[in-house]
């Protein structure tokens, strides 16, 4: 069975069900080696749009990640919302709102579908809207908890009606009649995303008396908040820390800006990943610098090499080699818990029990991406075993003795969750008869990604 031909890898034209052929490379052929840019970070991305959008004049943010769906609802939102966007292929041109988003009372309902960095983004950024906004998503997004946030704006002045339940969008916000009384400090305690705190974060610098905030029970995802928090800090932004981040303190005032996008590690991490899976094969991810990267997820090959991989890092590039005799290991992955499913793709074919902390935060996801491993890769036999020794926070992956390629195709649902299916389809490369359901739910952040997975298999066959 040969790759699908490349006309049939665009989001228009992918199939319902995708098979994907077990990698091979035959009888005496060199090993590979394959260089692969992802798409620009989706959480750099959208932190820099909802920047742009409130901040004054005119921000040009170069590379961006424009062409996936959780991007095109931001864009989409912020032009509702009274931001004026101008793009080419490699840029987007931003003339902000200068701290007052402008809601239509005749289109005051945002739909974001299932974008959830938008939603968070976009509630916290309801305290700087002229009036009442309506926030809202698809079904599974109207089952994804944000109460923390609401509860948080509500202290900071803003009136939170929840129109479903108590807990999940949609929600109307109306922000406080005067901005300069919304206090100058908040305490959180931890919570189930660090979105909540970033999207604090990101309002601060446009609130006449900016934001102090205080965490002093310890913070989700540290990695994501201090992407925020190094992000504003380039941009100019008047800030200071403490060294634990429990008190961040942000001061009123931005300037428009100038931003270039590196390229999303999250994506990144399906193609290091491979080269793990692929003992002939050096993947190297271009556009990645260790050394400089705001991305939790960069330091996903530290992982990989604790497993028995060759990690090779060059100027601007991480390159990953893999092994036919994969080790197991025991992590903490709380700051990447969207690589825990690329790590569980290769843990299927370690020697031994994988032990990953810091998963909790998988539950709320797109899906329940917990569930979703357990059921799936369960059809290969592996066993996923949650809430390990009473601790919701970790799981453990435990692989057949000699996981072989099943006799009959094995259909892998996604569960509309992007990450879930591209992490899944990294199995065909050790295993045959892999069949991928829905596969474009990738279009939510990594449109191109069958592309880029067939240079895996033939880099001479894509440019």
């Amino acid at each position: 069975m040969r790759f699908p031909d490349p006309s049939q890898l665009s989001i228009d034209t992918l199939p319902e069900q995708l098979s994907l052929p077990r990698w091979s490379r035959g009888v005496g052929r060199s090993s590979l080696d394959v260089t692969i840019r992802p798409p620009g970070s989706k959480s750099l991305t959208n932190r820099a749009l909802l920047l742009a959008a409130i901040g004054p004049g005119e921000s040009t943010i170069n590379h961006p990640l424009i062409e996936a769906d959780d991007a095109q609802r931001m864009l989409a939102a912020i032009q509702q919302l009274g931001a004026k966007v101008e793009h080419d292929e490699h840029s987007v041109r931003i003339t902000g709102t200068n701290g007052r988003l402008l809601v239509d009372p005749n289109n005051s309902t945002i739909n974001l579908n299932n974008a959830g960095t938008a939603t968070r983004f976009l509630s916290a950024a309801a305290l700087l809207a002229d009036r009442p906004m309506t926030i809202t998503g698809n079904e599974r997004m109207q089952q994804r908890p944000i109460r923390e946030l609401g509860d948080l704006l509500t202290t900071l002045g803003a009136t939170v009606e929840y129109l479903k339940d108590n807990s999940s969008p949609p929600i109307r916000i109306t922000p406080p009649d005067d901005l300069s009384s919304i206090p100058t400090t908040v305490e959180i305690q931890p919570t189930q995303s660090s979105q909540f705190v970033s999207a604090l974060m990101l309002i601060a610098p446009m609130l006449p008396n900016g934001l102090t905030i205080t965490q002093p029970n310890g913070i989700t995802s540290e990695s994501y908040v201090r992407m925020t928090f190094e992000l504003l800090d380039h941009l100019g932004v008047q800030t200071q820390h403490s060294g634990d981040l429990s008190v961040i303190r942000i001061q009123h005032g931005m300037d428009r800006f100038v931003l270039d996008i590196e390229p999303d590690a999250s994506g990144a991490t399906y193609w290091w990943a491979a080269g793990a899976l692929l003992p002939d094969t050096l993947v190297r991810v271009l556009g990645i610098d260790l050394s400089k990267s705001q991305q939790g997820d960069a330091r996903f090959p530290e992982l990989l090499e604790q497993m028995g991989c060759t990690i090779v890092t060059g100027e601007d590039t991480i390159a990953c080699r893999g092994t036919s005799s994969l080790r197991p290991i025991m992590c903490d992955m709380r700051d990447m818990p969207d690589a825990v499913m690329s790590l569980a793709s290769v843990a299927c074919f370690a020697s031994g029990t994988t032990i990953i902390r810091g998963v909790k935060t998988l539950r709320v996801k797109e899906c329940d991406r917990i569930e979703a491993m357990k059921t799936e890769l369960g059809k290969l036999g592996v066993t996923i075993a949650d809430n390990l020794n009473g601790d919701e926070d970790t799981l453990s992956i435990t692989p057949p003795a000699d996981l072989r390629s099943p006799e009959s195709p094995v259909y892998m649902d996604t569960y509309d969750d992007h990450r879930m299916a591209m992490s899944l389809s990294l199995l065909a490369l050790r295993l045959d008869n892999i069949v991928i359901n829905d596969p474009k739910c990738v279009a939510k952040t990594y449109p191109g990604f069958y592309h880029d997975l067939r240079r895996v298999y033939d880099p001479s066959d894509v440019v």
